[in-house]
């Protein structure tokens, strides 16, 4: 049996479903809204959080409410299927991704309700064991139209001398910062947010910035370039720490990169569908590809989520999935170190 046949066969009853709205501003410089699905069927409750990004498609979610025909007995395969054939949008789409992360939303909250129902883990089903998770802290030294500011980093790492970065490099990092943030000896990945197009993060393909940042960090791994007949020669030698993020969505996704990755980013959001997601699980296992995972500034259950998925499929990794206070725009004191220790629970797809 693959993986997702393992939890397709779980038994799933729905009687009830409400929806809870989220909102809290971000260190990326937006409000960031999300909803929380909430099932309930034989005295357990499950959740799942929809992360799409924007706001206007999270308030028209809202007010049109807890209308779609989810009340019945399943299992959590045909219940998927189910979900998968619904037209989940009272308005269209703003962002075509925003569909897969609202199928991801609906899919892991009845994830969560059929283990509960069922007495048992996704740990505990798959028979793996739940390991401490790895994270980077991931951050701009800047909002939009903001010059960036190493105090961002530095900052944090006075009060979190073990923390480890992802960061997003912009052309107007100057040596005085890249200086600093070598120094610093905390960068593990640079994302060079390459694939992003329309939005405030888009950056440049230009071969200059991406061979300055590339040798400057020479030990971290480069996320996302866009990969032009330029740059792609710039970073021939790099080729073994490229990965992949923001067009990982499914295998297909990763044959059909231009070359062999060594690994990916694994953002279980972006695949939508459980199928989706257990699939590129099993087959990176199979193939040897390193796994990480990622977050979508999760507000609510969606982040426990991937540090329960992290902490059984990829531990080791430069996880995007620190605690929720370190996407804060000031984050407090006392937040977890990583690694983070093992809090999966003993029902459902629970983390702390």
């Amino acid at each position: 049996m693959t993986l997702y046949d393992r939890i397709a066969e779980l038994p799933l009853t729905i009687e009830a479903y409400t929806l809870e709205p989220r909102a809290a501003d971000v260190s990326s410089g937006f409000l960031r809204r999300s909803t929380t699905y909430v099932l309930t069927g034989g005295g357990h409750t499950g959740r799942g959080e929809d992360v799409g990004y924007d706001g206007e498609d999270q308030e028209a979610l809202q007010r049109a409410g807890a209308v779609q025909p989810l009340a019945g007995d399943w299992t959590l395969g045909s219940f998927c299927a189910h979900v998968e054939g619904l037209e989940l949008w009272p308005e269209p789409a703003r962002h075509e991704a925003s569909r897969q992360y609202r199928i991801w939303g609906y899919e892991s909250a009845a994830l969560d309700l059929a283990l509960r129902q069922a007495g048992t883990s996704l740990h505990g089903l798959l028979g793996r064991e739940p390991r401490p998770v790895s994270f980077v802290c991931s951050r701009r030294l800047n909002d939009p139209e903001q010059p960036p500011d190493v105090r961002r980093v530095t900052g944090l790492l006075e009060r979190y001398p073990t923390l480890r970065f992802k960061l997003d490099p912009t052309p107007d990092w100057d040596e005085a910062i890249v200086a600093a943030l070598v120094a610093s000896g905390a960068v593990d990945s640079i994302d060079f947010k390459g694939l992003y197009e329309g939005t405030v993060v888009d950056t440049p393909a230009d071969p200059a910035f991406y061979a300055r940042i590339a040798a400057a960090f020479p030990e971290a791994w480069i996320e996302d370039p866009r990969l032009t007949d330029e740059i792609d020669e710039v970073l021939r030698a790099d080729r073994d720490r490229i990965t992949w993020d923001a067009n990982i969505h499914s295998v297909d996704d990763v044959d059909a990169l231009p070359f062999a990755p060594k690994m990916v980013n694994v953002k279980p959001s972006r695949f939508g569908p459980l199928r989706e997601l257990f699939r590129m699980y099993e087959t990176c296992e199979q193939r040897g590809i390193a796994m990480y995972g990622g977050g979508q500034f999760e507000l609510g259950v969606g982040r426990g989520h991937i540090q329960l998925l992290a902490s059984i499929f990829h531990p080791d990794g430069p996880n995007d999935v620190a605690p929720t206070g370190y996407n804060e725009v000031d984050p407090p004191d006392g937040l977890p170190a990583s690694p983070l220790p093992v809090a999966a629970q003993d029902l459902g797809l629970a983390w702390g």
